[in-house]
């Protein structure tokens, strides 16, 4: 079944009681539906790690584990699933979702601002703009384009996780019959 191949890769409970941001769940942590392995916990953990791993750059984990306990998801899936977005990967996404949050604003997105995104803040200086300014004219666009992100990509990695998880065990149970029908014969 999938459960031992996901088992691999996930931290265990005592790591993730042990993380500084989430040691004030505390109690709540003990809760065995955050550990088990089923296909709609998983795919909702999936769902839940997406959706803030492309909505919130920071404390990500801390939310998505705070909305795995609402939603009775698998904590450790959602804790892995956030780092779709980590430092390597977040000024890539936060362009894309400037010039989509544009888009769908219907304003040009300027080059300007996408590449003082994906400058960062060391060279986001060079625009004789203060923060607040700079904020103002990507604030909109960005943050739609993240909402939508997110919206997309935890939606889409649920279905995904569900349908993958389908197909492995209907794999799994094809694998069996055969290795069944090449005994009896």
């Amino acid at each position: 079944m999938p459960r031992q191949f996901i088992r691999r890769f996930l931290p265990s409970a005592e790591a993730l009681r042990a993380k500084r941001s989430l040691r004030w769940l505390g109690p709540l942590l003990a809760r065995p539906w955050l550990w088990h392995f089923s296909r709609r916990s998983v795919a909702a953990g999936v769902g839940i790690g997406v959706f803030f791993g492309f909505m919130i750059p920071i404390l990500q984990i801390a939310f998505a584990a705070v909305f795995a306990l609402v939603l009775r998801a698998n904590l450790p899936v959602a804790a892995v699933s956030t780092l779709v977005s980590n430092p390597l990967t977040y000024a890539p996404i936060a362009v894309a979702a400037y010039r989509v949050g544009a888009a769908l604003l219907g304003e040009p997105a300027d080059e300007s601002n996408a590449a003082a995104i994906e400058a960062g803040a060391e060279q986001a200086e060079v625009l004789a703009q203060s923060a607040w300014q700079r904020f103002a004219a990507i604030g909109k666009p960005l943050m739609l384009g993240l909402a939508t992100f997110a919206v997309a990509g935890g939606a889409s990695a649920y279905v995904a996780t569900l349908l993958l998880w389908r197909l492995a065990v209907l794999w799994r149970l094809r694998l069996r019959r055969s290795r069944r029908g090449r005994g009896n014969a």
